[in-house]
């Protein structure tokens, strides 16, 4: 299936100005291609809420064909629908996450090992070409347009290839494991994953396909090693710190009595009830 040209649409107001002239565009194919690339490039994020009407207005279409692109990105696993939140982008849990990475480390390493022959020159000038631009986005700081070449680059490989179906499948799995390096806080530079592709690059313009597999698999690792384990961090861990001082800083900081600073001292101890007079006990 054709892709449709990448829209910063789905970062900009909801606006029928907005909305791509294109009637290819406004296909539930390509409406549902065009949220998985702004998920890729990480203006889209786990658990935003996507409205059939917002949508539609972006998009110039009706309701129902926007429900359509829903749906077809639901059997993708890329969006999920609550009766009462309505679709929102899923939030990949731990398990999802792990099952990701493992998936493309099956179909990638496969995809290059089973290479009948060296890549021919178009497919290597293309992938070259891409990790060219890679490094332009990186330079020029565009945190989008990174974020989507670093993650297109896998289907790059596929189509490359010539496994038109894998990198559709491979675009849905780089798409999902985008969403979870968003939750689980990647810290894996995008300078050194740049760099990992043009390793795999080089490998495959040798002719060295074992070389090229390792290089995969080292990389889908690294990616990997680099979430944090802040997957099954306590969720009120946000709202504790915000709320709830330090215990050290809360002893180090008597707590200030409300309202009755704005009176002048000898009117509070005026105020104040005098100590009852103690009894004598048995023991005194």
């Amino acid at each position: 299936m054709a892709r449709p040209p990448r829209s910063p649409a789905l970062s900009a107001p909801a606006d029928a100005s907005d909305a791509p002239a294109d009637a290819a565009s406004r296909h539930p194919d390509a409406i549902a291609d065009l949220i998985v690339d702004a998920i890729l490039a990480g203006r889209l994020s786990p658990g935003q809420r996507l409205g059939e009407q917002s949508l539609a207005d972006l998009f110039g279409v009706s309701r129902t064909l926007v429900r359509e692109a829903l749906g077809r990105l639901s059997a993708r696993g890329m969006v999920e629908v609550n009766a009462r939140r309505g679709w929102y982008v899923v939030q990949p849990s731990r398990d999802e996450a792990r099952d990701a990475f493992t998936a493309r480390l099956a179909i990638e390493t496969g995809l290059v090992r089973t290479l009948a022959a060296p890549l021919d020159a178009p497919a290597l000038a293309r992938l070259e070409r891409h990790v060219a631009d890679e490094r332009a986005a990186i330079a020029r700081g565009d945190p989008g347009e990174r974020s989507y070449l670093l993650g297109e680059f896998h289907v790059c490989l596929a189509e490359c290839s010539g496994h038109a179906l894998l990198a559709e499948i491979l675009k849905d799995l780089t798409a999902r494991t985008t969403l979870i390096a968003t939750l689980y806080q990647s810290t894996h530079d995008a300078s050194r994953s740049c760099d990992e592709h043009a390793e795999i690059v080089a490998a495959l313009r040798a002719g060295d396909h074992a070389r090229a597999e390792a290089c995969v698999r080292a990389h889908i690792g690294e990616v990997a090693d680099h979430l944090q384990d802040g997957a099954g961090r306590d969720p009120l861990d946000t709202l504790r710190s915000a709320l709830l001082p330090a215990p050290r800083a809360a002893a180090a900081r008597p707590r200030r009595r409300l309202f009755s600073s704005l009176l002048p001292a000898s009117t509070e101890a005026a105020a104040a009830p005098a100590p009852a007079p103690r009894r004598p006990t048995e023991e005194s």
